[in-house]
């Protein structure tokens, strides 16, 4: 599994195509099903959010034909993947997340959560709805006390999100 996740994540669709050919020969087939969505999600991730719902698609036919013609629907999510631009951007920024909150007392802005909610600050501040707001977004913490500065999404450098990164930088 290791050998295809890096072929596909190192844009090699014939080292790719190797590592799928050893695979389909243990019979694993759901295991190689589930790497493909992991790689879609971990490796394409924003480069091309589309990725894993063909990805999925690919699986699924995979699935629902079984060997031997469901080396058909891995070798096309496999290539396919193996030839997108990557990105781990996402990868990156649930896992800074989830590190630094493994510690921590997370206090959310009262305005952020639901009236029974009892872990919370800022009871004076009221919520702002920015889809009453030019572009649908207004200025406002949505961070918990003490992470205000933190940043855990950095943008990836593809053209997907290269393109979200500069239609944020007009609107902020």
């Amino acid at each position: 599994m290791s050998y295809l996740q890096k072929s596909i994540r190192g844009s090699d669709p014939n080292a790719a195509s190797i590592a799928l050919a050893l695979l389909i020969k243990s019979g694993n087939l759901e295991s190689i099903c589930r790497r493909l969505l992991v790689i879609a999600c971990e490796d394409i991730g924003l480069a091309h959010p589309q990725a894993i719902s063909i990805t999925k698609s690919c699986v699924d036919a995979a699935l629902m034909i079984g060997f031997p013609e469901a080396k058909i629907p891995l070798s096309q999510a496999v290539i396919f993947l193996s030839i997108l631009p990557k990105s781990n951007s996402s990868y990156l920024a649930i896992n800074n997340a989830i590190k630094d909150i493994e510690y921590s007392n997370i206090e959310i802005p009262n305005y952020l959560c639901d009236s029974f909610s009892n872990k919370s600050i800022d009871s004076k501040q009221s919520y702002i709805y920015p889809h009453d707001y030019p572009h649908n977004y207004v200025k406002q913490n949505y961070m918990p006390k003490g992470f205000e500065n933190k940043i855990y999404y950095t943008y990836g450098n593809n053209k997907f999100e290269n393109s979200i990164k500069e239609y944020w930088n007009k609107i902020k």
